[in-house]
């Protein structure tokens, strides 16, 4: 048997985190199993359905990585033959007319499944009762077309949001009364926010896109995605697209709630901009100093990339931390800064003045040199190395924290950092 899963968006708007990440599970399912992953495109709200959502929704899940294998269906051309099964039914006696409306007969007994997450779930016929699969305007209903479209579809596995474990015994009726087999349904546990309820846009972004053009790698989104609700077991936390597909399964996807901490998937993100090359990052740096009116020389751009990625957490950082070291009108002082400075204004202001003499002086602009320059003035002082370098990283940057000071003075150069020191000294 070919693994066939589906993912099943309705394109009433973005791609949801809690969407992409029922997409991820389905497309690590089927290819770790060699199978196919299909999309569906559930377009019968026309009122609220979007081209534009549906592309953007194709292009949430492209950023992600996740490719499909067969064309996307799209659910609201399938009418016709949702109402052909839906009267065929009705001929069989299995469904009947109430006021123009085509209703299911559900006999009575136990409509029960083995859930490939929650282990065996089971309601009683009895309690469901008769429902309607096609309205009097001969619309089908959710829960009747999508078995229709996955018989069709040959789903041999439906993997969701556990928001749909009450929609299962309704769709095991259909399947029952189509006398088709049944998929294997697993059930995802919800993605919730950090205060334990359902992740809302009170808990902040909650689009795919979002997080986007928030400066998130696609890479980190997809790691931290598998793990809200799966785990590889063990400690792992950071993994590739091919450790994924090879470490998946669904005896690692948990019961319990997921909580988005985006806390954790800015960390994350940080490790895979630390792992990637300033070149690499270039093209996603780029447009964001464009954006702030910054077209730097590409060489000093690399440069100064290469020295904050490492402590960066988004592309946007990166970027911010770029123009603030090419061009001084981006510094601004943040609190701690502040604070330090207001300590002792007047020996920040000659720690300063008595740095930029000493730099001067330095034999090249080298980090080594420059390095060997400061110490020496420290000693030079009788202060703590420190003493002389947290107030031109205060100046330079606005902040209190940075790549080590002599990096710092390299990637800004020689001469914007002389002046910007110097003006600092006498402010």
């Amino acid at each position: 048997m070919t693994i066939r899963v589906r993912f099943a968006p309705s394109p009433t708007g973005y791609l949801h985190v809690g969407g992409a990440r029922t997409a991820l599970f389905n497309w690590l399912f089927a290819r770790r199993e060699g199978g196919k992953f299909l999309l569906r495109i559930e377009d019968t709200d026309k009122a609220r359905s979007t081209d534009e959502h549906t592309q953007v929704i194709l292009d949430g899940l492209t950023w992600l990585g996740l490719d499909w294998d067969e064309p996307p269906i799209f659910q609201g051309a399938r009418l016709a033959r949702h109402q052909q099964v839906a009267d065929q039914l009705l001929k069989e006696g299995k469904a009947y007319m109430e006021e123009d409306a085509i209703r299911l007969r559900v006999p009575p007994g136990e409509l029960a499944w083995d859930d490939a997450v929650h282990g065996r779930i089971s309601f009683k016929g009895e309690d469901i009762r008769d429902f309607v699969i096609l309205r009097s305007d001969r619309s089908p209903l959710y829960n009747f077309a999508v078995v229709v479209d996955d018989i069709d579809m040959q789903i041999t596995h439906v993997l969701r949001g556990d928001d749909h474990i009450s929609n299962t015994p309704k769709q095991l009726a259909v399947y029952r009364a189509l006398g088709s087999e049944t998929p294997v349904f697993g059930h995802v546990p919800m993605i919730h926010g950090p205060d334990g309820k359902k992740l809302s846009k009170r808990h902040g972004a909650t689009a795919v896109g979002d997080y986007q053009h928030l400066g998130i790698l696609p890479e980190a989104m997809r790691n931290f995605l598998a793990l809200l609700g799966w785990s590889p077991g063990g400690d792992r936390e950071i993994m590739s697209k091919e450790d994924l597909r090879s470490l998946f399964s669904l005896d690692g996807i948990l019961k319990k709630p997921a909580v988005f901490d985006t806390t954790k998937l800015e960390w994350m993100n940080g490790q895979y901009l630390t792992a990637k090359s300033a070149d690499e990052l270039y093209p996603l740096v780029r447009p964001e100093l464009a954006k702030l009116g910054l077209n730097g020389n590409k060489d000093a751009v690399l440069k100064v990339i290469t020295a904050v990625k490492t402590r960066s957490r988004t592309t946007l950082d990166v970027a911010r931390q770029v123009a603030v070291r090419l061009d001084e009108r981006f510094v601004t002082f943040d609190e701690k800064a502040q604070k330090e400075i207001a300590k002792d204004p007047t020996g920040y202001r000659a720690s300063l003045a008595g740095s930029v003499v000493a730099l001067k002086h330095a034999p090249d602009w080298s980090p080594a040199s420059l390095e060997k320059v400061l110490r020496d003035l420290a000693e030079e002082r009788n202060v703590a190395a420190g003493k002389i370098f947290q107030p031109i990283r205060i100046a330079l940057t606005g902040g209190t924290v940075s790549e080590p000071v002599n990096e710092l003075l390299s990637v800004v150069g020689k001469d914007a950092a002389l002046r910007r020191l110097e003006a600092a000294s006498l402010e």
